[in-house]
């Protein structure tokens, strides 16, 4: 396997939190620096629940994942603003369900695009996981990249995972989305969760990201994340906590994210 690309190592700034490097360091990972850790302690101070957040949405999208390889028969996914690889990666449950399923990630951070080489290695000999360097604020371009690995003519899951508040402007993200999704062929599933203003501590946590020189991250209300699903039909339980979506054990847990898969009819 080929190692790091110099020129995207070299772009790496260790000094500066880095919202993909503090996400994983409250999933327990060790691809962080002391800057991020700084950031992401700052955050647990006032909103501990931050780490749970992190650990039950990998929870959300391994159910997510499941249900549309398993039952909805889906073998195409586009997961957009993806991260940095962790345990049960989309294209690993895919593809354990699905072996010939194809998986094209997103990303433009320089430290997941380092990543993606080693996160290749994980292709079935029958499917294809790759990757595309774009934002997600270049929704054509993506499509356009994506078309190259998946058939558009066939149905596709889109995936935006607690992402999209790094967008300020609503408006914005409903055209991200809905672009995204009008390229797609009926059948197609969008799968989109978000963290939410629904309680003062997950306010001040979000505040303090910010005062910790992270990225500032909005939060909205249920009923905004709910309205980037217009025009698609919701797979039950609909928009729902995402420690709520699909678990078989009656869960009780609270957590300040919502989410949903949608089909388009």
């Amino acid at each position: 396997m080929s190692g790091p690309d110099p020129e995207l190592a070299s772009k790496l700034q260790v000094d500066v939190p880095h919202a993909a490097r503090i996400w994983n360091y409250w999933m327990g990972g060790k691809d962080n620096f002391a800057a991020d850790r700084a950031a992401g302690d700052a955050v647990v101070t006032v909103y501990p629940e931050i780490a749970v957040m992190a650990r039950t949405s990998r929870g959300f999208l391994i159910r997510a994942v499941r249900y549309l390889a398993a039952e909805a028969g889906i073998r195409q996914f586009l997961d957009i603003g993806t991260g940095l690889p962790t345990m049960q990666n989309t294209h690993q449950v895919a593809q354990g369900i699905a072996p010939e399923s194809r998986i094209v990630y997103v990303d433009n951070d320089p430290m997941v695009l380092v990543h993606a080489r080693a996160l290749l290695s994980g292709s079935t000999a029958e499917g294809l996981t790759t990757y595309v360097e774009a934002d997600y604020h270049e929704p054509d371009k993506i499509v356009a990249a994506a078309g190259d690995a998946l058939d558009l003519t066939q149905p596709v899951a889109i995936m935006f995972m607690g992402v999209l508040g790094y967008e300020p402007d609503l408006e914005v993200v409903r055209s991200i989305v809905s672009t995204t999704v009008a390229a797609a062929a009926p059948g197609s599933h969008l799968v989109l969760w978000d963290g939410t203003n629904t309680s003062p501590s997950v306010v001040d946590g979000a505040n303090k990201l910010a005062e910790s020189g992270g990225v500032p991250y909005i939060l909205r209300s249920p009923d905004e994340i709910a309205s980037t699903f217009a025009g698609l039909e919701l797979v039950e339980p609909g928009l729902t906590q995402i420690t709520q979506w699909r678990r078989g054990d009656d869960p009780d847990d609270y957590i300040d994210a919502y989410g949903a898969v949608g089909r388009k009819p």
